[in-house]
């Protein structure tokens, strides 16, 4: 029988990575993980969390102007000081990356610095600054994550990346995000509410697709009503430096001027240098490892989870298939991953909140669908004195009754539909929602509160 130096050697630590390794370990199983970065992935160092904080941030500017309607006075003039925002963030980042390894520490995980490649199916070596060593493990997994994407094009090599937003030295007068998915609404909003000028390109009809219709209207409207110049069929061909700051040429042949260009055109699967071909493991043609119900690729003893599957991209859903793969190797095996109703967030100003299908998806699925929908001025405007407004929308499927697609565009959008998702998964119907008793005053309550179909 052959032995092995670990049952389980994690490539990443990154939210799937850790909690794979950390749970696997504390069923007794030799775990070993390695990392070349800061622990935490992309969530915590360049995503989920300081993404989140500086949109915290970008909303105290208007919580201000909004105050006064509110009767609060002398709240002259407030300003950013970005470096102390910076500061503050790298310290809360800091600490989280000490919390990871603590977590790993504490399940008796052995935490290996550097980076890693696959030799066979059961060993990995491992680049260190005292030089390449070499591990052998009953299983490995993939936790890898991915990478932001910059295509190539005249001057591509003077725009950043969404990993570079955070850092910006000094603070972008002038800001161009390249792009309509949730990571270039997201920073479009969250620098236009620090103070930028923030213009956003992007090629295609509307921003946020594959979202509902209406919401990708809704907040298009929204955030160009905030400030964002909002430029929809729009690309750019080429960037050059001018005497002041960046110089954009657009399709149609215009020019921008910038301090900072922003692509966040998509990411991809992060698998340079693993190895992966040389062994025969199955991928994608965007360098996606292809895997089974159980996160097993097509070499049996190698696995992959999160975003280096490019199935859904993000967080929970890693931590959810790392679960999986614990159980499957080390315990009963009988937990499995459903993506279905799966909620999600888009920290736009305001936040878009979603779960379920979208109405477009709902009737090729089902058919015959009804639509509630509604859009109103939030109580907290009727006296802030901003025109900010709030949408909320139910599909429910005609046959069975079950609302199928909820979405939201509204403050704490994130944060009200949580709770929905876990009764969308439930099996929650229409007549449910409706004999529910709302909470009053909040915008939660217009859920249990839509009674007509709009037509």
């Amino acid at each position: 029988m052959t032995s092995y130096e670990f049952d389980l050697f994690v490539i990443g630590a990154g939210s799937g990575g850790v909690r794979a390794a950390r749970m696997a370990a504390q069923t007794g199983a030799r775990v070993a993980v390695a990392e070349a970065g800061a622990l935490g992935g992309t969530c915590v160092n360049v995503g989920c969390i300081p993404k989140k904080l500086y949109s915290y941030a970008a909303h105290y500017a208007e919580a201000f102007e909004q105050a006064k309607g509110y009767g609060w006075r002398s709240l002259k003039h407030p300003t950013l000081d970005w470096d102390a925002l910076k500061a503050n963030r790298k310290q809360e980042i800091t600490r989280l990356n000490g919390v990871y390894g603590r977590l790993l520490d504490g399940a008796a995980a052995k935490l290996i610095r550097g980076w890693a490649r696959l030799l066979d199916s059961h060993t990995v070596a491992v680049k260190t600054p005292e030089g390449e060593q070499r591990y052998t493990a009953k299983n490995i997994l993939i936790a890898t994550g991915g990478k932001a994407y910059l295509p190539s094009f005249e001057g591509s090599e003077l725009a950043c990346t969404s990993d570079d937003m955070f850092d910006l030295a000094p603070f972008p007068r002038r800001l161009v995000v390249v792009g309509g998915g949730y990571i270039a609404c997201e920073f479009a909003s969250i620098f236009n509410g620090l103070g930028a000028q923030v213009t956003q390109l992007y090629r295609g009809e509307q921003v946020l697709r594959d979202f509902d219709e209406d919401v990708r209207h809704f907040i298009a409207a929204e955030v160009r009503k905030a400030g964002v110049d909002l430029r929809v069929k729009t690309d750019v061909t080429r960037i050059v430096r001018a005497a002041d700051g960046l110089e954009l040429t657009l399709t149609d042949g215009s020019k921008l001027a910038a301090d900072v260009v922003l692509y966040a055109t998509g990411r991809i699967p992060n698998v340079d240098g693993l190895g992966l071909e040389a062994l025969g493991v199955q991928q994608k043609e965007s360098g996606a490892v292809v895997v089974n119900a159980m996160y097993q690729s097509s070499v049996p003893s190698i696995y992959a989870v999160g975003d280096v599957t490019a199935r859904v991209q993000l967080t929970p859903v890693a931590l959810g298939e790392a679960m999986v793969v614990v159980d499957h190797l080390f315990g009963n095996g009988k937990r499995a991953m459903g993506y279905d109703y799966i909620p999600t967030a888009v920290f736009t100003h305001p936040n878009i909140g979603t779960v379920g299908l979208s109405e477009h998806d709902a009737r090729k699925k089902y058919g015959e669908v009804s639509i509630f929908k509604t859009d109103f001025k939030p109580l907290l405007h009727t006296l802030s004195g901003s025109s900010e407004r709030c949408m909320m929308k139910l599909i429910v499927d005609v046959a069975s009754d079950r609302v199928v697609g909820l979405h939201m565009v509204g403050p704490d959008a994130g944060e009200i539909v949580q709770g929905f998702a876990v009764a969308m998964r439930a099996g929650a119907t229409k007549a449910i929602f409706d004999s529910t008793i709302g909470i009053h005053p909040t915008m939660a309550e217009e859920f249990v509160t839509m009674r007509q179909p709009v037509a």
